[in-house]
């Protein structure tokens, strides 16, 4: 874990990819906890995707989004990042566009510096952040015409909230003041 071997803070960042409603595997486009919305419009164009599935998809997004805000966060604020560094991180980056919503939704936030951390990424991912991020550290990254983040990985599997929860719960503990 990152922010045990650095000995700082870990927060969450809730963000959700736009599901393409036929295939519930892939997004084209992101949703931030504070409603910061990326679309790849390309994609978009590509899948001839009309006005209407992409506001329904949206709202899905958000109301999951919600719940999970209530699940992992309660009713804590959010951390103040003015002037930190924000070290965001997440298990892949597959287009990026989910990552590149944390990214904005940061930013706007003004902290001093603002990395993206993962283990592996798209070539096409790295290319969409690094313009927008002051650092990107990427261990493997791939290219190709097709990339999942399942692949680079021997032992792949999604968190269960009840997982990401103990998680949180431990670092809280962790940082907590006597």
């Amino acid at each position: 874990m990152v922010a045990k071997e650095l000995n700082i803070l870990i927060d969450v960042m809730v963000v959700r990819k736009v599901q393409i409603p036929w295939n519930t595997e892939a997004g084209f486009g992101a949703v931030t906890w504070d409603g910061e919305t990326v679309l790849n419009q390309p994609l978009v164009r590509q899948l001839g995707l009309k006005r209407e599935v992409i506001e329904e998809s949206i709202s899905k997004t958000r109301r999951i989004i919600q719940e999970r805000l209530r699940k992992f966060r309660g009713d804590k604020p959010m951390p103040e990042l003015r002037g930190k560094v924000v070290i965001l991180v997440d298990d892949g980056l597959a287009s990026g566009f989910t990552m590149l919503a944390a990214a904005r939704s940061s930013r706007r936030r003004q902290p001093k510096k603002t990395v993206v951390a993962v283990p592996t990424g798209s070539m096409g991912a790295i290319e969409l952040l690094a313009p927008e991020v002051d650092e990107v550290v990427c261990l493997n990254i791939r290219s190709g015409p097709v990339f999942a983040v399942a692949d680079a990985y021997k032992n792949w599997y999604d968190l269960t909230d009840e997982e990401v929860t103990k998680i949180l719960e431990r670092a809280e503990k962790l940082h907590a003041v006597p």
